[in-house]
């Protein structure tokens, strides 16, 4: 794993990666170099066998407070264009393995893009959840009137795009945007333990499913009904599905061999 400027990595015991965004003076917020490397360092996790899982998250006080405003403030369109620097949240979604956002503290802007780039957010009850580009005379460019809308609804959306509402963390379960909520204290911990059961989990069909579910937001019913069976009937090809209906069978603990 190489040694990275604006992220804390680390590869635990349970076959989960923990990659904490740092950059604390500046409430996280997402520059292109902390971007780099944390499209980086999920890469590197992706692609090894001894991880199932990642969890991407930041501190107690901000998950990430947005995209670095200084670093985009004299850019003209044709910078934006050039630089492409959206394209490192698409790259978040492009990830293979589930990848969960630990949330707590502010996740605002391009912080709330990365978190709902994310598989599954998990929310501590200190979370707080908004796209306040509209401040900026601009507005969400990394996702957020999108991927927001499919999951709170366009009512809802509209009044957090255009009149910068945000939401706590109950309001954020209760509209669907996140699927879980723990105290600040366990927060991580709780994450963390969730993760570990995912990335116990047969490796070819944690994949397969992913890509399932996010079909769904992205395929006409008819197509991702297609995409499901055809999932699920590759699947029977797998050592792993021999051996998880055998230990069904025979009641006993499944072995994973991710193939």
């Amino acid at each position: 794993m190489a040694d990275y400027e604006n992220i804390l990595v680390e590869k635990r015991d349970d076959r989960v990666g923990l990659i904490r965004l740092n950059r604390p003076k500046a409430m996280n917020a997402l520059n292109g170099a902390l971007m780099t490397e944390l499209v980086d360092a999920l890469g590197v996790l992706d692609a090894d066998p001894e991880i199932g899982c990642m969890v991407v998250t930041g501190n107690e006080r901000a998950f990430a407070a947005g995209a670095d405003i200084k670093e985009m403030e004299t850019s003209t369109a044709v910078d934006m264009l050039y630089s492409d620097r959206i394209s490192l949240w698409d790259r978040v979604r492009d990830i293979k393995k589930p990848v969960i956002a630990a949330v707590a503290g502010v996740a605002l802007g391009g912080g709330c893009e990365l978190a709902m780039a994310c598989d599954m957010i998990i929310a501590a009850e200190n979370a707080r959840f908004g796209q306040p580009e509209i401040n900026l005379g601009v507005i969400p460019g990394a996702g957020g009137t999108q991927r927001l809308t499919r999951a709170v609804g366009k009512a809802l959306a509209m009044e957090m795009v255009l009149n910068n509402r945000w939401l706590s963390a109950e309001e954020a379960y209760r509209f669907g945007l996140v699927s879980r909520i723990f105290s600040n204290e366990l927060h991580l911990e709780e994450t963390l333990r969730i993760a570990s059961e995912i990335a116990a989990r047969a490796p070819v069909a944690l994949r397969m499913a992913k890509e399932a579910v996010n079909a769904a937001f992205e395929l006409p019913l008819a197509e991702g009904l297609r995409f499901e069976r055809r999932a699920f009937y590759f699947l029977f090809s797998t050592d792993d599905q021999k051996e998880g209906m055998n230990a069904f069978v025979n009641k006993r603990e499944a072995k994973w061999q991710g193939k």
